[in-house]
């Protein structure tokens, strides 16, 4: 019926059937049955109107239904980034102008039993390199900003590694200070862990996630030796983790292979292996001590790349990420076909913006603005 409505239109309105048809505007029942009330409306008015008033009818119409669709399918996602961040005199500035920040800084050195405070806005690099303060010290940037914005409207959100606890206090899964104990002991755990095993990452620049992988695979398999993907960044750009001669022998094969770049990376460990797997059971024993409320939205969890809303299946996620890949690719391209068209990074830095504009061009990114 529509269709037939269409054709007997001129070429100027056509092009608005192209619109209307647009991949991603009808996709769901929902859609679908607003666009046949629309066409159903203007046929009742083409029995009672002469014919030429009829495309200036369709006109109206079709662009009203169109800017009204575009509306409500679209959602803005708020992002949090990771370790890597991090940069001396972070927070200061909230610090100094705000005084709901002030005593949220001044409750997380109480909760963590020292001034982190202190090493973000003075200490240097070397201290703020150390896990285990790398990690409260990126989350409390990232918590602190957040709950001092203005009317930040949550469809969506994710984090990316430690950024997902931040996402999880955004979408009041967590408290603040619930998570930052959490934050605490992930970092010591995955600490003891790097000091376990001598291990490391590296940067793969312009190599197909297939084509890496595959390299990974055949590595161990050939030398015994630990090195997988770990973080799925942005397209034709992974990073590998495991241990320093895997990863030093898979380095030189995805040069061999064509990658434009195969860096080794400042890191103390390799995050997202199964080198961290000694980090798992103290983070679970802390995580079951810990009340998980149900999200406010979806939360786009890193190992699965897809929103959840069960707290139980959060939980088990947040495990299974300290040995499991971040796939960040995987998870802006479900967010974007959710309907996420706004992308905010609150935190330090803007380089979850820089890789979301590489996987999805046609989005917004930008920073959160206090």
């Amino acid at each position: 019926m529509i269709a037939i409505v269409f054709v007997a239109i001129n070429s100027q309105v056509k092009k608005f059937s192209e619109i209307f048809f647009e991949p991603g505007i009808c996709n769901s029942i929902k859609h679908r049955c607003v666009a046949l009330l629309y066409v159903q409306h203007i046929i009742e008015l083409l029995k009672c109107s002469p014919v030429k008033d009829f495309q200036a009818v369709l006109f109206t119409y079709i662009s009203l239904f169109f800017i009204n669709n575009k509306k409500a399918m679209s959602k803005h996602a708020y992002i949090f980034p990771g370790q890597g961040s991090q940069f001396r005199g972070m927070g200061k500035n909230l610090y100094d102008s705000n005084s709901f920040a002030k005593d949220l800084f001044e409750q997380a050195n109480d909760t963590l039993g020292f001034r982190i405070s202190d090493i973000m806005f003075e200490g240097s690099d070397e201290e703020l390199k150390q896990t285990k303060v790398t990690q409260p010290a990126v989350f409390l940037h990232s918590v602190i900003t957040f709950k001092t914005l203005k009317n930040a409207r949550l469809a969506m959100v994710a984090g990316h590694s430690l950024g997902e606890f931040s996402a999880l206090v955004a979408a009041n899964v967590l408290n603040f200070e619930n998570a930052l104990k959490l934050v605490s002991i992930r970092a010591k755990a995955m600490q003891k862990a790097c000091e376990l095993t001598p291990s490391t990452m590296a940067a793969v620049l312009a190599l197909d996630d297939e084509k890496v992988e595959e390299i990974c695979t055949a590595v161990m398999n050939e030398t015994g030796e630990i090195v997988v993907a770990a973080n799925y960044n942005c397209p034709r750009q992974i990073v590998i983790s495991g241990s320093i001669k895997g990863v030093e022998i898979a380095c030189e094969k995805m040069k061999a292979a064509g990658a434009k770049r195969a860096l080794l990376l400042p890191v103390g460990g390799a995050f997202h292996s199964p080198l961290m797997a000694p980090a798992k059971e103290e983070l679970t024993d802390a995580i079951e001590r810990v009340f998980f409320n149900e999200p406010s939205c979806p939360v786009y969890q890193n190992v699965v790349a897809r929103g959840v809303t069960v707290p139980a299946e959060i939980e088990k996620n947040l495990v299974a990420q300290l040995t499991g890949p971040v796939r960040w690719t995987q998870s802006v391209e479900a967010m974007v076909a959710d309907g996420a068209t706004h992308f905010t990074e609150v935190g330090p830095g803007k380089v979850l913006q820089g890789l979301v504009n590489k996987i999805d061009k046609n989005v917004l990114a930008d920073g959160a603005a206090v």
